[in-house]
């Protein structure tokens, strides 16, 4: 296959959708190539030679700062200079946020420019890494395979439909037992029914997540399914599939469906927890609380 890289400017399909720079370094992951519209302002001469001056808008990105923490307007760091050529151009550009000015987004890229204001551009890497944060709660969820499941989401970000789906399935496969603890703290904190506790309890002390997901199909909380549907379920319909004869991109949905399953069955568990808590410090609180006239707590 013939590389971007071995075709000069002018040979582009000039044919192909273009998109902004902007777009292109915030939903596109390393690896992609891309026609961007807008790329460059008018042609300048100094000392015999030709360059343009590169228009970079600001992005939407994720900020992970206290300050901020969600999506915030970044701008491109006026301290550097970003000039191009009709040549093939590598290029640091440096983004900070406009909020807390503070946090910073990086990305390798090569371009160049083919047409009037129009060019080519390559992804080559970005850190911090491309892709939406992962929620602290689901990273706590999974235990001893953060790192797998993060290796996954990195797959997935990557379009790496089957190893995105093998990371995940070894997280689940490995840390099922612990997803079933989790339920019981839930189950326990919600006051369910003994004979649920007691269900799920057996379930945990199976060896097989098969049997364990047969004995407790209907018997999580309420609080916990999503859409009506046990989690474990959901998360054991897809793994009990072969992967060997499915297409890559067959293997990228169930990947990201497992992610989000797992996403969700982690907010529901530390929500329950959370507003249990909640509770019992309101309780205790008023409780314990003192007369404030006589300084001694209510009867």
């Amino acid at each position: 296959m013939t590389k971007t890289e071995d075709i000069a400017p002018e040979q582009l399909n000039s044919a192909e959708v273009e998109i902004t720079l902007a777009e292109f370094l915030e939903s596109h992951p390393p690896g992609s190539e891309a026609l961007i519209v807008q790329l460059a302002g008018p042609k300048q001469m100094e000392r015999g030679q030709e360059y343009y001056n590169l228009l970079a808008s600001d992005i939407e990105l994720h900020c992970s700062s206290p300050k901020c923490g969600g999506t915030r307007s970044f701008r491109l760091d006026a301290n550097y200079s970003y000039t191009v050529t009709n040549e093939w151009n590598n290029k640091f550009l440096t983004y900070v946020c406009r909020n807390c000015e503070s946090t910073r987004r990086t990305f390798a890229i090569r371009v160049c420019v083919t047409d009037v204001g129009r060019g080519r551009a390559s992804k080559l890497g970005e850190y911090p890494a491309f892709g939406p944060p992962v929620p602290a709660r689901v990273v706590s969820l999974v235990g001893p395979e953060r790192e797998l499941f993060l290796k996954g989401r990195r797959s997935e970000n990557q379009g790496l439909g089957i190893g995105a789906f093998t990371y995940y399935r070894r997280v689940v496969e490995s840390q099922w037992k612990r997803l079933v603890g989790e339920i019981i703290r839930v189950a326990e904190k919600v006051n369910a029914s003994e004979a649920m506790i007691a269900n799920l309890k057996r379930a945990a002390s199976e060896s097989q997540f098969r049997k364990a997901v047969d004995m407790i199909k209907e018997g999580v909380p309420e609080s916990l399914k999503i859409q009506g549907q046990n989690p474990l379920t959901l998360l054991y319909g897809p793994l009990s599939e072969g992967i060997h004869d499915e297409p890559d991109e067959h293997c990228l949905g169930l990947a990201s469906s497992i992610r989000v399953v797992l996403t969700e069955l982690a907010e529901r568990i530390g929500l329950a927890l959370k507003d249990e808590a909640e509770l019992n410090e309101a309780v205790t609180r008023l409780l314990t609380r003192k007369n404030p006239k006589s300084g001694e707590g209510a009867a």
